[in-house]
C-alpha cells in the first residue's frame, strides 16, 4: 500500500478513536436541588428532590449538641470559619436525622444557603475528586457520610485524614464535612490494640488511627436516654403531630412499646408515633 492511500486510512483510524473517548462530563447543576448524592461510579452528583427529615423542634433530649451543631452550620452558611463535625455515639439518637435538620433549618431561614452533599462511606478513597467538583461551586456545600467507621484492613482512612485537614490543598472552604458513627475514635478497639501489639513504634502507629478523629474540630456525642427523656420525646412527637390520645394511656403504651424492643430511643420512640398515627389514620 502507498503512502497516499495510508494517509486516509490513518486518519478514518484516528477519527474513531477519538469517537471511542468518553465525552467530558458537564459540570453539575448544583442548583438543581438542595442535596446530592455522590455517585463515585459515574463521578456524578445524583439530585435528590426532596430530603427525607424531621422539623428540629422534633428532636428532644438532644438539645445541647443540637444548637451547637446548629450554631457552627449557621456560622459556615454566612461565610465564616466553621469545624467539621463528628456526631458520635448511641444508635438511634438522632445523629443523622439531627444534620438534614440542620440542613433544612438553615435552608428555610436563608433559602438556598446551602446544599447537602452526602457520600457513602466506601466511596471515602473518590473524596478528592468529589471536592475538586464543589470547590468550583459558587454554593457552600456541607459534605455528610453517614455512619462512618473503618475496619482493621480499611486504609481509606488515610485518604478522609488528607482531606479533613492535613493534604497540600486542604479542604476548600466552601465545604464542611459532618460525619456519623456509633464509635467515637471511627476504629474498633481491637483494630487499634493490634496496631499497639505489632507495631515497631507502638504510640507512633495507635496515633495514628487516633489522630483521625481530631480532624474534627466539634465531637458531638449522643447517650442513651433514660424512660423520662423517652418519654418527652413521645409528648414532644405528640404534640407536634396533633395527635389525640390520653397522656396516661400513651406513657403506658410507649413503656409497654420500649420494653418490646429492648431499647430506648429517639429512633424508637418515632417508631412508636407512626404506629399511633397510622392506628388514628393519620399521615406523619
Amino acid at each position: 500500500m502507498s503512502d497516499p492511500d495510508l494517509k486516509p486510512l490513518l486518519r478514518r483510524i484516528a477519527d474513531a478513536l477519538e469517537g471511542l473517548q468518553p465525552a467530558e462530563a458537564a459540570p453539575p447543576d448544583l442548583a438543581a436541588a438542595g442535596a446530592f448524592v455522590w455517585q463515585a461510579q459515574g463521578a456524578r452528583l445524583q439530585p435528590v428532590a426532596s430530603v427525607a427529615h424531621v422539623d428540629l423542634a422534633m428532636l428532644v433530649g438532644i438539645d445541647r449538641v443540637r444548637d451547637t451543631l446548629l450554631d457552627n452550620t449557621r456560622r459556615f452558611a454566612a461565610g465564616h470559619a466553621a469545624n467539621n463535625a463528628l456526631l458520635w455515639g448511641a444508635r438511634g439518637m438522632g445523629k443523622s436525622s439531627l444534620v438534614k435538620a440542620v440542613h433544612a433549618t438553615i435552608n428555610r431561614e436563608t433559602p438556598s444557603a446551602l446544599i447537602l452533599v452526602e457520600i457513602h462511606r466506601e466511596d471515602i478513597p473518590t473524596l478528592p475528586q468529589l471536592l475538586a467538583i464543589l470547590a468550583a461551586a459558587p454554593q457552600r456545600c456541607i459534605l455528610f457520610c453517614d455512619d462512618l467507621s473503618f475496619d482493621i484492613a480499611d486504609t481509606s482512612y488515610k485518604s478522609l485524614k488528607a482531606v479533613l485537614e492535613g493534604g497540600l490543598e486542604g479542604r476548600p472552604d466552601n465545604v464542611l464535612f459532618y460525619a456519623t458513627s456509633n464509635r467515637r475514635h471511627l476504629m474498633p478497639r481491637d483494630m487499634i490494640e493490634n496496631e499497639r501489639s505489632t507495631a515497631i513504634n507502638p504510640s507512633e502507629s495507635v496515633e495514628e488511627k487516633v489522630s483521625l478523629s481530631d480532624r474534627f474540630g466539634l465531637w458531638l456525642g449522643f447517650h442513651a436516654c433514660n424512660q423520662a427523656e423517652f418519654l418527652a420525646m413521645i409528648d414532644g412527637y405528640v404534640s407536634q403531630l396533633d395527635l389525640k390520645v390520653d397522656p396516661e394511656q400513651l406513657h403506658a403504651d410507649a413503656i409497654e412499646w420500649s420494653m418490646t424492643r429492648g431499647a430506648r430511643s429517639g429512633r424508637v420512640a418515632w417508631q412508636f408515633i407512626q404506629d399511633l398515627a397510622g392506628r388514628q389514620g393519620k399521615k406523619v
